[in-house]
């Protein structure tokens, strides 16, 4: 029994660590990414599928007379490249450019923890307990929190058809 208790505190202590380190992260933009996964074989080629879609240009959306329009039947008070109530959904995070609009870490979690250690095999689980994020083409949640019917422009949201847009792989395995 007390060896249970023991192993239980020990399990308890790692999972509060893990957590603490992964809500402690902070975002380091898509720049960092930029210099491993834009070469198929170091991260695979992410970033230029990432650069080509619609996340990336997130940001620029928000300068358009469209989101203006939108902004003002919403009743902001701010541009909507300046309004919170935009930008949760068009930027990834504050302290990062948010001409970068909607990163790998929107989807992936602030990287600062795991950025160097996720890019080898045997660290999947630290970079995870550091707060890397892989996410399911079945589980449409995370991609929810934007894509939802708060926003003033959503048409509906099919996880499988957008999932297509945005899939990217990681590295090739060596033989």
């Amino acid at each position: 029994m007390r060896t249970f208790i023991v192993v239980l505190a020990v399990v308890v202590t790692v999972c509060f660590v893990a957590c603490v380190a992964a809500a402690e992260n902070k975002f380091v933009g898509a720049a960092k990414c930029k210099s491993c996964h834009s070469v198929e074989k170091m991260g695979g080629l992410s970033y230029k599928v990432w650069e080509k879609s619609a996340h990336a240009k997130a940001f620029e959306v928000l300068k358009s007379k469209e989101a203006e329009e939108v902004a003002k039947k919403k009743g902001l008070k701010t541009a909507a490249a300046e309004s919170p109530e935009c930008l949760k959904c068009h930027v990834t995070a504050a302290d990062v450019k948010k001409e970068d609009g909607v990163t790998c870490e929107a989807c992936h979690g602030a990287a600062s923890a795991f950025l160097s250690i996720h890019n080898k095999p045997e660290n999947k689980e630290k970079a995870t307990a550091a707060g890397l994020v892989v996410p399911s083409k079945d589980d449409s949640k995370p991609c929810e929190k934007c894509h939802n019917e708060e926003s003033p422009t959503f048409k509906g949201f099919k996880m499988a058809e957008k999932w297509a847009k945005i899939a990217h792989a990681g590295p090739k395995k060596s033989p």
